[in-house]
């Protein structure tokens, strides 16, 4: 079966698609507000582009491109999930070189993500990959449970 390069998910039905991998990285989400969440994100930077194998949805990935004193221009990685049973067939790698490729060619001066520190098996890929840990990164619950 032909996997297709990534690509960015421009139209309604190319958000609908994603649904069903990013909810195994992000099991909360709702898939009835999904495509809304996803166009309120892209007001604000956000961007998420896909893999297909056929014409199903393999690899996700939700990322950004903003400026900060810290680190200058940076691409950062919000989301990147393979489907559980589509792993170990080169999709992360994919689009983990296709965004590099992508954060190069914006003149970005950082490429990085954050990952849950549960998140044994994805740090072994990272590291993989060529990333680093570089910070802790602190957060603060501001909303009860």
């Amino acid at each position: 079966m032909h996997t297709a390069p990534p690509r960015h998910a421009v139209t309604d039905t190319d958000i609908e698609g994603c649904f069903a991998v990013m909810a195994e990285l992000r099991p909360h989400l709702q898939a009835g507000d999904f495509v809304s969440t996803v166009r309120h994100m892209e007001t604000e930077g956000y961007r998420l582009a896909f893999i297909e194998r056929g014409r199903r949805v393999v690899a996700v990935a939700g990322y950004r491109i903003t400026t900060n004193l810290f680190m200058g221009k940076n691409l950062y990685v919000d989301d990147l999930v393979t489907a559980a049973d589509a792993r170990s067939e080169g999709h992360g790698e994919a689009l983990v070189s296709w965004l590099r490729e992508l954060a190069i060619a914006e003149r970005c001066e950082v490429y990085h993500l954050d990952s849950g520190t549960q998140r044994h098996r994805a740090h072994k890929f990272y590291f993989r990959e060529g990333f680093n840990i570089a910070s802790y990164h602190f957060s603060q619950p501001l909303q009860p449970g």
